[in-house]
């Protein structure tokens, strides 16, 4: 998540600059072709253009909200599963009792279940950042090269002190570990496994029969929580809109010089090479229009316009640890280089 209020040149720069290069090559060339060898035929007319544009605009804009729906629904996801923690811990802290166990092993098990719903955080976090073939990570040559270079940069440069720190700590027993390494979906398997132990406590008179349907209601939620972030995550945005935004977008851009030629050229003297530098403009503000959508519709993808997973987690961690009593809780996710995972 980008947490600059305005983004700064160099920023805009990694995220489209590399457009300009391209546009300014296509307007030059459409406009040398014009100017030297007099081909008058190959203008096309401003009103179809302007047409086409209006158009593309719309049909851009409905897609771009499509894509920030997607990402605000994984935001309040996120949102809902730090609400239900918080609730979760609270009540797992307050109505555990010793009952057939020692207050040792009551201690014990409470510190296991928080710490286990600690360890389902960071790994639900890792299942969703696993690449999908849609995602721009997977994009083939230069494109999934790109942005596969980014997510590096975001998730083992910029935060490798962060993710050694949470490396180091053992939240959940090896040989817990153990049972879940075959596992498919190891967060759900996590989520069972909490159940199971509630199911223990009741039996050993820890929990009421309220007490236990009231913390199974809290699992079913982190069920339920999960099950909506994976939908956005394993179903993209129907391909058809964003293929065709992309097919639009570039119909207009490829067309966008023929038009402008022709209506600068009307003013005389040079005023034809002003052509160049408002197509590129125009043509780049479709293709930033059109890159912002695109981009947003992922919401776990590892790169910079997330949902920060990783913060969220931490925040949570925090606010149990210190449930629990314990001293030596890790700081905050500061974001780097504007940037908050």
């Amino acid at each position: 998540m980008i947490v600059r209020k305005t983004l700064s040149l160099k920023a805009v720069y990694q995220f489209a600059g590399h457009h300009i290069g391209w546009l300014t090559a296509w307007m030059l060339i459409v406009t040398l072709l014009y100017h030297f060898t007099h081909w008058r035929w190959i203008t096309i007319p401003w009103l179809p253009l302007s047409v086409i544009g209006t158009a593309v605009a719309f049909y851009v804009g409905f897609k771009n909200n499509q894509a920030y729906d997607r990402l605000w629904e994984g935001r309040k996801i996120w949102g809902s599963i730090i609400n239900s923690s918080r609730m979760f811990s609270t009540m797992v802290k307050h109505f555990i009792v010793a009952g057939e166990l020692t207050k040792e092993e009551m201690g014990d098990i409470k510190r296991r279940i928080i710490y286990r719903h600690i360890a389902y955080l960071y790994t639900l976090r890792e299942q969703l950042l696993a690449p999908t073939q849609w995602e721009h990570v997977s994009l083939q040559w230069r494109f999934g090269t790109f942005n596969q270079r980014r997510k590096n940069q975001l998730l083992a440069i910029a935060y490798k002190e962060e993710f050694d720190e949470i490396e180091s700590k053992k939240y959940i027993s090896d040989e817990e570990i153990k049972l879940y390494e075959n596992m498919v979906n190891k967060a759900t398997q996590m989520l069972d496994m909490q159940t199971s132990d509630m199911s223990l406590l009741f039996r050993k008179d820890c929990l009421n029969m309220m007490q236990q349907v009231k913390l199974q209601d809290i699992l079913n939620d982190f069920y339920d929580h999960q099950g909506k972030a994976e939908r956005i995550k394993k179903f993209p945005l129907p391909r058809q809109y964003g293929s065709f935004s992309f097919i639009f977008v570039a119909i207009f851009v490829f067309l966008l010089p023929f038009g402008l030629v022709g209506e600068f050229n009307k003013l005389g003297g040079n005023a034809i090479w002003f052509s160049i530098p408002f197509g590129v403009i125009i043509g780049w503000i479709y293709v930033v229009m059109e890159m912002i959508g695109d981009y947003s519709e992922n919401p776990f993808e590892g790169l910079f316009n997330d949902v920060p997973m990783l913060s969220i987690c931490r925040t949570i961690e925090i606010d149990l640890l210190q449930m629990m009593g314990d001293k030596n809780v890790p700081a905050a996710i500061k974001p780097k280089n504007d940037v908050l995972m």
